[in-house]
């Protein structure tokens, strides 16, 4: 017997159909590729971590290039000798501590009996120990991030930030490197005291060669980013100012 086409229940029946059989392949697809964007997420933040504290393949003096992710893995467990988790007054390691999202960290930590869990990462480089902090904080458009790395005093060695929306030309440009680099040398503390870094459009240090002023030159029409730049750093990286001070008594 022949179908008929042309009734209404035809074309419910051929919709509910297609809805279910594409659902599930897409599901499938979803599935099969879940561990490919995991591993993709693992690599993205390694080499984040790797380029804040100045392991890249950069060559021109323009250039934001990472270590390519079939060498990363490796590089990462070379100069990142531990990874810690910070929860109050308890350090302890844990190998994977890159992978705690501070998003819900921060989402948590706004019930007072929660103590936020903090990543730090502690590498060394041509005998030097660095360490390495991720910061997240809201620009323009949303969300803002990166990873700053200091040595023990808090002075920052390198820096890498990114976005979510910012505009391109303006407040994006916070991950070009002739914004990332006027951070390098930059003193989070003075003294004793916590100042964090200013972004500043009265800095009038467009080569930043007084780096104990707290402050990097603003990007042009980008004071909004800007602003949440330092704010970022200075909500994040006050957090970790405990942990130095233990480093240094």
């Amino acid at each position: 017997m022949a179908i008929n086409t042309d009734k209404n229940s035809y074309t419910v029946i051929f919709a509910i159909i297609m809805v279910v059989v594409v659902g599930s392949l897409l599901a499938g697809f979803a599935s099969g590729l879940k561990p490919m964007i995991k591993a993709n997420e693992k690599y993205e933040k390694q080499q984040n971590i790797l380029y804040a504290m100045g392991v890249n393949n950069n060559q021109g003096a323009n250039d934001v290039e990472f270590i390519s992710t079939d060498k990363v893995e490796a590089e990462f467990n070379t100069y990142i000798k531990k990874q810690l988790v910070i929860q109050g007054d308890k350090v302890t390691e844990d190998d994977e501590a890159y992978l705690i999202d501070l998003k819900k960290e921060e989402t948590k930590a706004k019930d007072d009996s929660y103590e936020r869990r903090l990543p730090l990462f502690v590498a060394e480089k041509d005998g030097k120990e660095i360490y390495i902090m991720p910061v997240r904080g809201k620009g323009l458009w949303d969300a803002i991030w990166g990873f700053v790395a200091v040595d023990k005093s808090m002075t920052i060695q390198g820096v890498y930030y990114d976005h979510k929306g910012e505009t391109p030309g303006l407040g994006a440009e916070i991950k070009q490197r002739y914004f990332m680099d006027d951070f390098t040398g930059e003193k989070f503390l003075n003294g004793d005291a916590f100042k964090g870094i200013d972004v500043s459009k009265s800095n009038n240090d467009p080569k930043n060669t007084d780096t104990s002023d707290n402050q990097v030159d603003a990007l042009a029409g980008a004071t909004i980013t800007g602003t949440g730049v330092a704010t970022m750093l200075k909500k994040d990286v006050k957090m970790y100012v405990p942990y130095f001070q233990s480093l240094n008594k």
